[in-house]
């Protein structure tokens, strides 16, 4: 198996969140991944596809992806049943966490238990 075919699920992954990927190259037993991606969320989605693959440390990838925007974490489109509070939990794993999502959002949310099906918030990085 090469090592392109025992890593192309990090590859869809980054398609499928719309990484730019630049490099993907086998050099001396190594495969060598380099691209951009939108969010350090998106980062850490790559990064734990890459540990789920090849372990804590894989020996056989070189990897580089940098971040777009370090203005937040993350962004999300809310989606139907979602509340402030069910996002906090898959971000952050703490719901009460909900105050940090709303305080980044004034600008388009008025009350934290008034978000809108499509609305995209941006998830701040943990404080």
């Amino acid at each position: 198996m090469s090592l392109q075919a025992k890593y192309q699920s990090v590859l869809n992954l980054g398609e499928a969140i719309s990484a730019q990927i630049g490099q993907v190259a086998e050099q001396d037993g190594k495969l060598i991944i380099s691209g951009i991606v939108h969010t350090q969320y998106d980062k850490n989605l790559l990064w734990d596809k890459i540990k789920e693959i090849g372990g804590d440390a894989p020996t056989d990838l070189i990897a580089d992806f940098q971040v777009q925007t370090n203005d937040y974490y993350a962004l999300y489109v809310v989606a139907k049943g979602d509340t402030l509070g069910s996002i906090a939990k898959h971000f952050y794993e703490e719901p009460k966490k909900y105050t940090q999502i709303f305080a980044a959002n004034t600008d388009i949310l008025e009350h934290p238990d008034k978000i809108e099906i499509g609305q995209i918030l941006k998830i701040p990085f943990e404080v």
